[in-house]
């Protein structure tokens, strides 16, 4: 089935049911390790690295997993600290993505940012860079509230 160019066996478009995804907010140095997304539905912005989680793997698996794959960034996943959903309509009113998110708090272990899987870019990034990039809402939110993290 095609819907809006899509066919409805792509993973990420036009799902079943709403999928899990958690992202870990990780600082170092004073500065937030950030990937610019090659795909929708954040294409080209800055956001918290991180992914879907897989059948049978805990959030701290699923989290450590994702960023040593988007980012090669090695962290030691902690407690959940935000939780928001992603939601977004086609131009038909159809649902093209419905993720459930949860971020928790990261321990950088080892490594230097490097972009893979579906990011495009990665890197430590400061609240004074912040200002001058494509920041995916969310994720400033998340950073000024829970992280004092103010662009």
């Amino acid at each position: 089935m095609n819907i809006g160019g899509l066919t409805t066996h792509d993973r990420r478009a036009y799902p079943d049911l709403p999928r899990v995804a958690v992202g870990a907010v990780v600082i170092k140095d004073g500065k937030v390790l950030l990937v610019k997304r090659g795909q929708h539905p954040a294409k080209d912005h800055w956001a918290i690295p991180g992914g879907s989680v897989h059948l049978g793997e805990t959030l701290q698996a699923a989290a450590e997993r994702e960023i040593r794959e988007e980012t090669g960034i090695t962290i030691r996943a902690q407690e959940p600290v935000f939780t928001f959903d992603v939601i977004q309509h086609d131009d038909h009113g159809h649902i093209k993505f419905h993720y459930v998110i949860i971020d928790l708090k990261g321990e950088y272990v080892a490594g230097e940012p490097h972009p893979a899987d579906d990011a495009t870019d990665a890197r430590w990034i400061s609240p004074a860079e912040m200002q001058h990039l494509p920041v995916n809402t969310m994720t400033r939110r998340l950073l000024a509230r829970q992280f004092g993290f103010h662009s």
